[in-house]
């Protein structure tokens, strides 16, 4: 499709015509950009209550590290498996109100979760969100680069920070809600997912009018001169920079309130806070990647996000409670900006195919996440906690291998916001 093609050329030429009527055209809508933002805050929230109420669940239902990981992996191998398989459907057959129909799905997940009778019906409903999840992340990424009016970093980081700020509010909203009124209130939490399906019923007419404006107008495809080879080596490193993030991350999010428990004798509420200011610093940190790698380029935002994160991770398992939310601040700020500049990395590499690029690192993220939560599961019941957090320092150290990355682009200082 013509839709998806990136207006800007990946080598650093002059831009020497007076603007067009398609310049005018694709100015950066912030309109719509706040309002996938605000939909990825509400979707990523109502995933988030999952990580969540963990301690709930194991206690409800008499389980394991290992049982607990299972849950993580299956939302997050049901999400992983159809995430590209949507985005590349897409590519080829855009279908601008699946958003709110993917946002369905999660709202059935939600209410399954709040009623399980047992362990099956929990793998159930995380299945559904994660179905949801494969819907929702490859189409709203398409819609933030349409529209980005050419500042795709900028608008990636947008819709990024909404994801990642939702799924900081879980643990609070789960510790204010959640823990003092029992599993069955997180039905209440239906009702984001109902404002989710009718802001996202809004942004699909929005997509479905850009998408009816721009069929039969041919618009110049990103190109760049890099072999067949170098494209997959780059996507290779790529995922490999992925597989370091999220399996660290996977340390944190899903087991970083029983860390806390069990070596410093924290309280559920108290971790579960603790796990807040962790995820808030996720959120933050996710806006600085994108616009910076506009400016300077990717490859230099990816290599400091991964490898700059290093001496952090390396001391967390070694410090007090107090020092232990210093770090994980640290940690989630400069870990975070780096996927933004990943995806559009990725993006410029295969151009003209926004939703299946997407939809594979979305994917791949999800799912190196959930088999990092099912692998540290098991670690964790085998040779305890602290374990896990020793052995997971040293992924960030696999951010040198950005070395061997190709630089695709230059700061752009002067060239111009618009095609």
């Amino acid at each position: 499709m013509q839709t998806r093609v990136d207006p800007f050329p990946l080598s650093p030429l002059p831009v020497t015509a007076a603007p067009t009527a398609a310049a005018t055209r694709d100015r950066t809508d912030f309109g719509i950009l706040g309002a996938i933002s605000f939909s990825h805050l509400l979707n990523d929230m109502i995933q988030s209550l999952i990580l969540a109420i963990y301690p709930i669940l194991k206690h409800d239902f008499a389980l394991d590290f290992g049982q607990i990981g299972l849950i993580t992996l299956t939302y997050q191998i049901t999400a992983s498996l159809l995430q590209p398989l949507v985005g590349l459907f897409t590519d080829r057959r855009p279908m601008p109100y699946s958003l709110p129909l993917g946002m369905g799905f999660t709202l059935c997940g939600l209410i399954l979760l709040a009623l399980a009778p047992h362990f099956s019906v929990l793998l159930l409903a995380a299945a559904l969100v994660g179905t949801g999840s494969s819907v929702f992340h490859p189409e709203s990424s398409r819609v933030a680069r349409m529209a980005s009016g050419g500042r795709h970093g900028l608008a990636q980081s947008l819709f990024q920070v909404g994801g990642n700020t939702g799924a900081s509010l879980g643990p609070l909203l789960a510790a204010w809600i959640i823990v003092p009124h029992g599993r069955g209130s997180v039905a209440w939490f239906s009702l984001a997912a109902l404002l989710a399906i009718v802001v996202l019923l809004q942004v699909s007419r929005w997509y479905r009018q850009q998408h009816l404006q721009q069929v039969g107008r041919r618009a110049p495809a990103t190109t760049h001169s890099l072999p067949l080879r170098k494209v997959t080596l780059a996507m290779g490193i790529l995922g490999l920079l992925i597989f370091s993030k999220y399996f660290y991350l996977a340390s944190l999010s899903s087991y970083y309130t029983f860390y806390l428990i069990h070596r410093f004798g924290a309280s559920v509420q108290s971790a579960q806070v603790h796990l807040f200011v962790f995820l808030f610093a996720v959120a933050a940190g996710s806006l600085i990647g994108g616009p910076v790698g506009d400016r300077i380029g990717r490859k230099w935002v990816i290599w400091a996000s991964i490898l700059g994160v290093a001496p952090f991770t390396l001391l967390l398992p070694h410090v007090d409670l107090f020092w232990t939310g210093v770090l994980t601040v640290i940690i989630g700020l400069i870990l975070s900006s780096a996927f933004s500049a990943i995806l559009v990395y990725a993006q410029e590499l295969i151009p003209g195919r926004v939703g299946m690029v997407s939809g594979l690192f979305f994917g791949f993220a999800f799912g190196m996440g959930g088999i990092g939560a099912a692998v540290l599961g098991h670690v964790a019941d085998s040779h305890g906690i602290e374990y896990v957090y020793q052995i997971c320092a040293y992924l960030p150290l696999m951010g040198l291998i950005t070395v061997f990355l190709p630089n695709l682009d230059s700061p752009r200082h002067d060239q111009p916001r618009a095609a």
